[in-house]
């Protein structure tokens, strides 16, 4: 991207105001490796933080940088520079995931095939001091279900104290799988109760509130923000989210919205802002008994249906809700039968109330 184009789509952004959220902001730069464009990026913090200042904007108090980086830069001169200068606007997050096995599994350098562990792991220290409460994004496909337990034992060890994991989306998932993932599960609830690390330590594969039915009516949302969250790529052009681009879509056309000269078409955005879980959703997954915390991509939703409609649910990841939800089960139930009921109670009553074991 150019220094024009990310200017051009600021001043869009400044200049209507009635189509973007009033309490605040995230600008999100994602890539690809985002840190690689570090003296870009400063120049566009620089020119939103002037023009906020300038208009007196209503995100002035209220806005923040966000970043999810594979931090093999993380400790180079520039990066550290932009991180003092915007320290107290930055959301950063580094992906780790999980041993050096199971992390190289997936994320290896493209020429020579080399896993990347070493090159992240020796960042995560002062990564640490610089955002104690910061929490790592881990991401399951098939091949690195037998590495979950031990992987998350391995970053509470490195001193992350709270890991996003989640099941990929796409349809990956060899017969069995759901199996193997509900043994791991509750290998790893055994290792969160029985060490006491559950009081301490947070896990987002164990939620009190997933695996309950819902109301139509009651708890008929969209899951995630497509529609809500304008995405900008390279040329300038606009869409409803980073995963309706061309690079990020595997056989589909990408969805295009508008761009930084004509503005944003809301006939092209409408579809996106009418999706709720009813529009989406079969009669199997809206009446399932545990559909809370089942989640789904609206892009994926996209790239994996049978033509070029939103409208249609993709479902690879049903029996691993399943499998989730059957350890979830365990983990609870057991807390219930070997730890004190009262802290039991308390624990059940702060996971449901501050979000400390979300879904992502």
């Amino acid at each position: 991207m150019t220094f024009d184009i990310a200017k051009e789509a600021v001043d869009y952004i400044f200049s209507h105001p009635d189509e973007f959220p009033e309490d605040g902001v995230f600008w999100d730069f994602i890539g690809g490796e985002p840190f690689l464009e570090i003296d870009l990026i400063e120049k566009i913090c620089d020119y939103i933080t002037v023009e906020m200042y300038r208009r007196r904007h209503r995100w002035l108090d209220n806005h923040m940088f966000a970043f999810t980086t594979n931090g093999i830069n993380y400790r180079s001169s520039k990066v550290q520079h932009y991180i003092r200068k915007y320290h107290d606007r930055i959301s950063l997050t580094i992906t780790i995931d999980g041993t050096e096995k199971k992390h190289d599994l997936n994320r290896i350098y493209k020429e020579s095939g080399r896993g990347s562990y070493k090159d992240v792991v020796r960042n995560i220290p002062l990564w640490l001091e610089q955002f104690p409460g910061a929490s790592t994004k881990v991401t399951v496909s098939s091949a690195d279900i037998p590495y979950i337990t031990e992987s998350v034992s391995h970053l509470y060890g490195l001193g992350i104290r709270e890991i996003h994991i989640n099941c990929v989306f796409e349809d990956v998932w060899k017969e069995g799988d759901e199996t193997l993932l509900e043994n791991e599960l509750i290998k790893l609830a055994d290792l969160l109760i029985d060490s006491g690390m559950y009081k301490d330590l947070k896990c987002s594969f164990f939620d009190p509130t997933i695996g309950k039915p819902l109301d139509l009516e009651r708890n008929n949302n969209n899951w995630c923000g497509a529609g809500r969250m304008l995405s900008v790529d390279a040329a300038g052009n606009f869409y409803p989210c980073t995963r309706f681009a061309q690079f990020s879509l595997r056989s589909k056309k990408p969805i295009i919205i508008g761009n930084v000269k004509t503005g944003i078409n809301q006939n092209l955005l409408r579809p996106f802002l009418s999706l709720d879980r009813f529009t989406q959703s079969t009669n199997e997954c809206l009446n399932c008994d545990i559909a809370s915390g089942c989640a789904w991509c609206q892009g994926e939703n996209y790239d994996a249906a049978d033509s070029n409609t939103i409208y249609q649910r993709a479902t690879a990841i049903c029996k691993m809700h399943k499998a989730r939800v059957r350890a979830n089960n365990y983990f609870f139930n057991k807390l219930f039968a070997v730890t004190d009921k009262a802290e039991a109670e308390k624990f059940l009553a702060q996971s449901s109330n501050n979000g400390s074991y979300p879904y992502c």
